[in-house]
């Protein structure tokens, strides 16, 4: 274990340190004393890369901390964030979590009405807002919002003329903040040295797949032990540099970009906007990337579209070349010697071959590349640990803060989601449901007595998640409990594994199998905007708009298509019988959604109701 971590579970509760430090705050203040002048953040604005030091980056916190204890925030209280990935967001959380209050991420996709529901369950006093987008939500909600006080604004272009008692710009906060701090110059470290390892810094909420979004209470200790966690398992160095273009209201987004990058002290590299990431991954060629599934399946449906266009020759090549990656793979995911002669075989295949592909991506340069938070189909993970880059799954939910089980390099087993990380447990229940306890499993969810009593039993977080470990103590997670299908002739099938090999089609984004109490499955199926297109339009396919390529007889052809692929692969009573394509483009606004783009099961069951019955 890396020296300054410190874990003690026979303590209740446990005892968490880095370097010394209980909490969050005074680790963070430490790191901003000891490298003012190192580059903690670039952030790209107008193609240009700025660079914001640790001094920095620890004055705008301060600034926001002060700002809003001179505003009125007491220990406790929740400030809820609606933004993109952008050094504000990074400034205002750590200013929050340092002045002892609680940072609350709202997607910047969701609607007015879920903005609502999550300032009222929160009780948020303060709500940053990042721009005139985001500023209309909350004002349409306000009326019916009674805990907020304050309105913060990151952006105020277009905002010039606008005034309002209950609005105040960021940098107006700041300048509050910074005179505050004038009058007051030794309040900011003594609300940092209050901190206690059991408060909570964060509330994450569920995607709502099931129900109303729940507030995961995320404390400085379990964070802690989550960064401990990652550090154990990707050994982050200084001199790393990752990505950032993931939502900081997603609990992975704040464990790399946020607070392991504190733990490690490297570099964040924040995206210009949503549209620009492959670009800025390019450009800025990470040694460190995590990303959820859909980043990866699509730089993978990316490269089967462009290698569909290549030459005669060049896809030879490709053949060959992957071929002898996936040979290596095999001797590296066991830590293996490789031979030889495949070693200089797939040196001349990475040079005349692989490497393009991996420049083209902007993983050229990754030490790792891992996932989670959604399952992945495990092909996807071999063809990039046979484009030379080692792919690690990883497992864990919200409520234990992030990870609990992990592969690791020279320590893989192919589908698994690795073994139980150090210091936490993990065990089957009767019905096979995975079982964790651990640091990081937090107290239970936000004001919620009847959900927290449901999910956290005898010390023990119930996870939802069906699975089986192996006589290694390889975790293998198969489907969410409530998800699995009982046809019925009886068949026990679990839906994720089919449509995971759905979605590793470059024209299929997301699927979602249906057959509970039914004769067959059928599926519902949302296409691949972009890929599709340019299949039609290759294949002079007329079509109007997205409603009519999903019915042109053609695309409807290709789905097929892919779908007997898939089927191949299964037991005759697991294949697909019939299908149909959700004709609407969705965005995570649409009720169908996440905010990380999964289809919401339930919903989809519900809305498209018609259409199922139609297949039966």
């Amino acid at each position: 274990m890396k020296s300054g971590f410190f874990v003690d579970i026979n303590l209740t509760p446990p005892v968490v340190t880095i370097d010394g430090h209980l909490s969050i705050s005074s680790l963070f203040w430490e790191r901003v004393k000891a490298r003012p002048q190192r580059v903690a953040i670039r952030e790209k604005d107008f193609g240009i890369w700025n660079e914001y030091s640790w001094q920095q980056y620890g004055e705008n916190a301060m600034f926001v901390g002060l700002g809003l204890i001179s505003l009125g925030l007491k220990r406790g209280d929740v400030c809820s964030i609606a933004a993109e990935v952008c050094k504000e967001w990074m400034f205002a959380d750590l200013g929050i979590i340092c002045s002892g209050g609680i940072t609350n991420g709202v997607y910047p996709t969701d609607s007015t009405h879920q903005v609502e529901y999550l300032v009222n369950d929160s009780e948020t006093r303060f709500y940053f807002a990042e721009d005139e987008e985001q500023l209309d939500k909350i004002l349409e909600a306000r009326d019916k919002t009674p805990s907020l006080e304050y309105i913060i604004i990151f952006d105020m272009e277009g905002l010039r003329d606008f005034e309002d008692p209950m609005c105040i710009s960021f940098d107006s906060l700041l300048l509050i903040g910074k005179k505050f701090h004038k009058n007051n110059p030794d309040l900011w470290e003594q609300e940092i040295a209050k901190a206690q390892a059991e408060d909570l810094i964060a509330l994450t909420y569920t995607s709502g797949t099931t129900g109303p979004p729940k507030g995961a209470m995320i404390s400085h200790r379990n964070m802690l032990y989550m960064m401990i966690t990652v550090q154990n398992i990707y050994g982050i160095e200084e001199s790393d540099e990752q990505i950032g273009f993931l939502p900081l209201a997603h609990i992975a987004g704040r464990m790399f970009y946020t607070f392991s990058n504190i733990e490690s002290s490297s570099t964040i590299n924040l995206v210009e906007e949503a549209e620009t990431v492959f670009q800025d991954i390019q450009e800025v060629s990470p040694s460190i990337h995590f990303a959820v599934p859909r980043v990866w399946e699509k730089q993978f449906s990316l490269i089967s579209i462009k290698l569909e266009e290549g030459t005669a020759i060049g896809k030879w090549a490709y053949r060959i070349a992957i071929r002898i990656g996936y040979k290596v793979a095999n001797y590296k995911k066991l830590d293996q010697s490789v031979p030889l002669s495949l070693k200089l075989s797939f040196s001349i295949a990475n040079f005349l071959v692989l490497r393009n592909i991996k420049r083209f991506l902007g993983i050229e340069n990754c030490k790792w590349l891992s996932t989670a938070a959604a399952p992945i189909a495990p092909e996807l993970i071999d063809w990039y640990w046979a484009l030379g880059k080692p792919m690690l799954e990883v497992y864990g939910q919200t409520e234990c803060s992030g990870l609990i089980t992990a592969n690791e390099v020279g320590k893989v087993k192919n589908h698994s989601v690795g073994r139980v990380v150090e210091n936490s447990e993990i065990m089957l229940s009767d019905q096979n449901e995975l079982l964790l306890r651990g640091p990081g499993v937090i107290r239970g969810y936000w004001k919620k007595q009847q959900k927290t009593a449901e999910t956290f039993r005898n010390g023990w977080l119930y996870s939802g998640d069906i699975g089986r470990i192996d006589e290694e103590g390889y975790v293998f997670v198969l489907d969410r409990l409530k998800d699995i299908i009982i046809t019925a002739g009886g068949k026990n099938i679990t839906p994720s594994e089919i449509e995971n090999q759905l979605k590793f089609s470059p024209f299929i984004s997301d699927a979602v199998v249906i057959g509970d109490r039914k004769k067959y499955l059928t599926c519902l199926v949302m296409i691949d905007q972009e890929n599709v297109t340019k299949y039609a339009q290759d294949n002079d396919v007329p079509f109007t708009n997205y409603t009519s390529l999903c019915h042109t007889s053609a695309v409807l052809d290709l789905i097929w298509r892919e779908i007997e692929k898939v089927n191949a692969k299964f037991a005759r009573v697991e294949t697909i019988k019939k299908f149909r394509l959700i004709d609407q483009l969705l965005d995570p606004e649409d009720e169908e959604l996440t905010p990380t783009m999964k289809l919401k099961r339930k919903v989809v069951h519900e809305k498209y109701g018609d259409i199922i019955d139609e297949m039966y």
